[in-house]
């Protein structure tokens, strides 16, 4: 079988570092893993050797550390290659906002990129820092932590949910409600909530239908939808009577329900909508800007009951066509106007 090589392109579909490497990841803060001749090393945005290859496998950069495997043995470099502090755990973590994870006997703490102790191993888990703030887990219920390790909402909550604008849902016993200023007040009806992500209102179900809250718990559409997710443009994606439309922030529907999936409007002005078995993408007057030909692939947003962000993201949609991989731009048109057997999306 013949053996297919990884190269780069750009933004502008250029080939900018030639297909040569048989393994290669994305690139992160200016430099990639790729992998030679059975080593893994580092290359920069001109294709140059910036930490020749020497390790059996290494991870993407984060806040100047990398994360590298070399005789079985997991550690630290920077981006010179030098090998750094060895923390105190049973498994080396990545680095994400300026802390890592440390394990000691299946407790979970933090260190700062100097390698200094900022939290000892103290909670069964941490989940990874949305901002400024991370879940904590102890015994079954929840708490949030700041950068710091400071606790600043404590562990005695069931579910919880990321902060947005010091705002987060919470699950306290059978109940939900929303926690601000480290208060939580119950959500009247709420059987469920969702994370607000980045606008003021988020989906909750009541009475097995889904409508809309904002931050100070108010329920601003009526829950009267069987599935929804987040806003975005103005615009949310809703399911009712077997097919998915939009609605706006009135809860009015503005595109009607026709299509067998939706998903959210990126900032681009563009949503993701499924005709049968294949996807194309409205503008938010609910034209079919680019037809129904396409699957689409994932990048890192939420939407209620599955899914991530799909379609446009900085301007570029990742693509399947028959067996091909490539971008669409906005116009519908193909970036470089060329497919490829794999394309991963694009990094900073």
């Amino acid at each position: 079988m013949e053996k297919k090589n990884v190269g780069y392109i750009n933004k502008s579909g250029e080939v900018v570092i030639e297909p040569q490497f048989r393994k290669a990841d994305s690139f992160s803060e200016g430099l990639a893993a790729v992998e030679k001749d059975k080593q893994w090393g580092f290359i920069n945005t001109r294709g140059e050797w910036a930490i020749e290859p020497q390790f059996d496998r290494a991870k993407e950069f984060n806040n100047g550390i990398s994360v590298v495997e070399k005789d079985k043995e997991w550690f630290y470099i920077n981006t010179k290659g030098e090998r750094l502090f060895t923390p105190d755990t049973d498994k080396i973590y990545d680095f994400n906002n300026g802390v890592a994870f440390v394990r000691n006997d299946k407790k979970i703490g933090l260190i700062n990129t100097k390698g200094e102790v900022i939290l000892p191993p103290t909670y069964d888990v941490i989940r990874d820092f949305d901002g400024n703030h991370a879940r904590v887990r102890n015994d079954g219920l929840w708490g949030m932590i700041d950068k710091t390790g400071k606790l600043v909402i404590p562990v005695e909550y069931d579910d919880l949910g990321e902060m947005h604008k010091n705002v987060t849902f919470a699950k306290k016993g059978e109940t939900y409600g929303l926690i601000s200023n480290n208060t939580f007040k119950a959500v009247e009806g709420a059987d469920r909530i969702w994370d607000f992500h980045n606008t003021d209102l988020t989906y909750a179900e009541k009475e097995g239908k889904i409508g809309f809250i904002d931050t100070n718990g108010k329920w601003v559409i009526e829950a009267k939808f069987d599935k929804a997710k987040a806003f975005e443009s103005g615009l949310a994606p809703v399911y009712t009577d077997g097919a998915w439309g939009f609605i706006n922030t009135s809860g009015d529907i503005v595109v009607q329900p026709i299509y067998n999936d939706a998903e959210v409007f990126s900032k681009s002005g563009l949503a993701p909508v499924k005709d049968g078995k294949e996807w194309g993408f409205i503008n938010t007057k609910g034209e079919l800007i680019i037809p129904a030909e396409y699957q689409i692939t994932a990048g890192s947003f939420g939407g209620l009951f599955g899914g991530e962000d799909k379609g446009f993201i900085d301007g570029v949609a990742r693509v399947r066509h028959k067996k091909s991989w490539g971008f669409l731009k906005t116009d519908g048109s193909v970036l470089g106007g060329k497919m490829y057997d794999r394309a991963e999306l694009f990094q900073k």
